[in-house]
């Protein structure tokens, strides 16, 4: 995996945005909560609203601006995951499939 890989919410020849693949777990699940939880807590005061009163422009817009945070932390999920994958192959390789070829 590149240590650097671009956010794909963003289609660029040149990522202005990136995430580094080298953060620590932690960081990373920081940021994708952060920016799941601000989405979350959008649409949950949304709905619980007694009334709304939109026009389908400013509903559009509204879902645009929610998909960006979201495709960003979804983007820093799937880092997460790829990053918990290859430690677990690294410690398979490390212990049990060694032990066996010694």
């Amino acid at each position: 995996m590149n240590r650097y890989m671009p956010l794909t919410g963003h289609d660029s020849t040149i990522p202005a945005l990136v995430i580094d693949t080298q953060a620590p777990l932690d960081v990373l699940f920081d940021a994708a909560a952060y920016r799941i939880r601000a989405v979350t807590q959008f649409l949950e005061n949304l709905a619980f609203r007694e009334e709304i009163s939109s026009d389908a422009i400013v509903l559009h817009d509204f879902a645009l601006l929610l998909a960006i945070p979201l495709r960003d932390g979804c983007d820093l999920l799937d880092v997460i995951g790829r990053k918990l994958n290859s430690q677990n192959l690294q410690i398979k390789m490390g212990g049990y499939f060694y032990n066996r070829l010694v």
